[in-house]
């Protein structure tokens, strides 16, 4: 397996100061295409996204997971990798993956665009939930086998946590693979919010979510927080 034979799908709402950089590194990275997943953004999302580079921009009802499954329905790759607006893959990102062809699916370590020491924290924290508790998170540049993914519906289609609960469900088949990356990851929802609120945020949806809360109470504290 090479590169290009790897698609790279990007849900984006309104992302416009961000979506041309993440739209480069997947074609940099050499994806066979790169498919942005629009939402409805009333800003210049789509137009820079073109402009970028991807090979097609799609619309779609908002929502992560329902992007993303729009996408990855016209995806030709024979994995999917899922990227955040706001992250970038290294160069070199796509022949990791190449190297463990054998996995069906995984995730890469990060590198959060700041200095600052706690970031380094929150990195190895993230880290070890992949090693330790086998659950990536979508920030963490997710990609699976399509054959895979299809077989397994792919995301449940809800406002929160999609990463999560698909990384559930693909455990089950086999234990991800972590890799070197890093996969560049912008640090503004802990400036805006603070890293302490947005870390303790965090970590309260996702221990609400093991309880059993519902993701429509969870999404109503997290987006209203």
């Amino acid at each position: 397996m090479n590169p290009a034979e790897i698609t790279v799908v990007i849900p984006a709402l309104n992302e416009e100061q961000v979506i041309s950089r993440s739209v480069h590194s997947a074609v940099s990275a050499g994806a066979i295409e790169v498919i942005v997943s629009d939402g409805g953004s009333r800003d210049q999302t789509v137009e820079r996204a073109i402009e970028a580079g991807a090979s097609s921009v799609v619309r779609s009802m908002p929502g992560r997971g329902v992007q993303m499954n729009f996408a990855a329905h016209l995806a030709t790759g024979q994995f999917i990798l899922f990227l955040h607006a706001d992250n970038e893959l290294p160069e070199q990102a796509l022949r990791q993956i190449c190297v463990h062809e054998e996995a069906a699916w995984g995730a890469f370590q990060q590198q959060i665009d700041s200095r600052r020491k706690v970031y380094r924290l929150i990195e190895w924290g993230n880290d070890l939930r992949v090693r330790w508790r086998q659950v990536p998170f979508g920030d963490q540049g997710m990609f699976v086998r399509r054959t895979l993914f299809e077989e397994l519906g792919g995301f449940a289609e809800i406002p929160l946590m999609e990463d999560v609960e698909l990384s559930h469900r693909l455990r089950k088949v086999q234990a991800p693979v972590l890799l070197q990356g890093p996969l560049q990851i912008s640090a503004r929802r802990w400036e805006k919010k603070g890293v302490l609120r947005q870390t303790l945020t965090n970590w309260m949806i996702q221990l609400s979510y093991a309880r059993g809360i519902s993701v429509e109470q969870l999404a109503q504290k997290y987006y209203g927080s």
